[in-house]
C-alpha cells in the first residue's frame, strides 16, 4: 500500500496527462510558463540547486545572470513536462517537421550497418520527444532504462507513456538484467538510448565535467565494448514552441589499447566532452535539479 503522499503525487500526475493533453497548445504553453514561474520565485531546493549547477557551467554569470539562467531554466524544464503530457495525442508527422536533429545521417547510417547503435544523451531539452522522433519519424524503435520512481503507479503511468511513444522501457534494477537486454536488442541491430550524464552508484565512472570531478554511468561505452555498437552522443535543445533542435555526434570508438576498465574511461570521458559542450552552449536547457559533482555529495552531514 502507498502512503498518502504517494497517492497524492500519482494523482496530480494523472491529472497533468489526463488534462493537459486536452487544452490547446499556446494554453499548455503558457500554463507550464505559470508554473515555472510561480515555483522560480519560490527559491526552493531544486531552484537553489539548479543555479548551483548552472554556475559550474557558467563561471564567470554573476548572481543576476545565474538568476535570469534558472529562471529560464524552471521554465526549460516544465515546457519538457508539457510537452511530455501532451506527446501520446500528437501528430506523429510533427515528429518530423517539430524535431530537427543535424547530422542524423550518422545516426542513419550506423543503423543500416547492423552493428546496433547506443545513443547517449544528457538531460537536455526534451529527450522523449527524441525518442519518439526516431520511432515516429524514422520508423526505428528503441530500448531504454528508466528508474523506478516512487509511488510504483507513478513509474506505472512512465513506462506506459513511454511504450505508447513505440519504446521498450526496462527497468533500472541495479542488476544485470537491463544490460543483457539491451546487449541482445544490440546484437540483433536495433537502436538503445540512455539518459547518461548522471550516476551516483559505486559503478559510476569518474569524469572531469566543467573542472570538477562527476560520475557518469558506464552503460554506454561498456554496450559498446560488449556488443560492437557503434556509441553515438546526442545533445539537443529548445527553439521557440514547438521547435526542437538536436545533433547526432561523431562515434564514440572503443580504444585499441587498454583494459576493459581503462576503455571503459576513455571512453566515458569522450561522451562528458561532448555533452559539456552542448549543455555550456544552451545552459537554460540543461535540466539537472540534483547533486552531481561529488565535492556537491561531500557537503551533506
Amino acid at each position: 500500500m502507498g502512503t498518502a503522499q504517494d497517492k497524492l503525487v500519482d494523482g496530480l500526475y494523472g491529472l497533468g496527462w489526463a488534462g493537459v493533453k486536452k487544452l490547446p497548445e499556446p494554453a499548455a504553453v503558457a500554463l507550464g510558463r505559470r508554473i515555472a514561474d510561480f515555483a522560480w520565485k519560490r527559491r526552493g531546493k531544486s531552484v537553489l540547486r539548479l543555479e548551483s549547477n548552472l554556475a559550474r557551467v557558467v563561471p564567470d554569470a554573476g548572481p543576476e545572470r545565474l538568476r535570469e539562467l534558472s529562471k529560464a531554466g524552471m521554465r526549460s524544464y516544465m515546457r519538457y513536462w508539457m510537452e511530455s503530457f501532451r506527446l501520446p495525442t500528437m501528430d506523429p508527422k510533427r515528429f518530423g517537421t517539430d524535431v530537427q536533429m543535424k547530422d542524423d545521417h550518422i545516426l542513419r547510417e550506423a543503423l543500416a550497418s547492423g552493428r546496433g547503435v547506443v545513443v547517449a544523451l544528457p538531460h537536455l531539452a526534451n529527450w522523449d520527444l527524441a525518442g519518439a522522433w526516431a520511432t515516429g519519424h524514422i520508423g526505428v524503435p528503441l530500448t531504454t532504462v528508466a528508474e523506478r520512481l516512487k509511488p510504483e503507479t507513478l513509474y506505472d503511468r512512465f513506462v506506459a507513456y513511454r511504450e505508447s511513444l513505440g519504446m521498450e522501457v526496462l527497468p533500472h534494477s541495479g542488476g544485470g538484467a537491463a544490460f543483457g537486454t539491451l546487449a541482445r536488442r544490440l546484437r540483433s541491430g536495433g537502436l538503445v538510448c540512455l539518459v547518461a550524464d548522471r550516476d551516483l552508484s559505486a559503478s559510476g565512472i569518474e569524469v572531469d565535467f566543467f573542472g570538477a570531478t562527476a560520475r557518469m554511468p558506464a552503460g554506454p561505452a561498456l554496450l559498446a565494448q560488449h556488443t560492437g555498437a557503434a556509441l553515438l552522443p546526442a545533445t539537443l535543445y529548445y527553439g521557440d514552441a514547438p521547435q526542437l533542435y538536436g545533433r547526432i555526434h561523431p562515434e564514440v570508438e572503443v580504444p585499441k589499447a587498454g583494459t576493459r576498465t581503462e576503455k571503459t574511461a576513455v571512453m566515458t570521458q569522450a561522451l562528458a566532452d561532448v555533452f559539456a559542450q552542448g549543455i555550456a552552449e544552451h545552459p537554460q536547457d540543461w535540466h539537472m535539479l540534483q547533486r552531481l559533482w561529488l565535492d556537491d555529495l561531500e557537503e551533506r552531514p
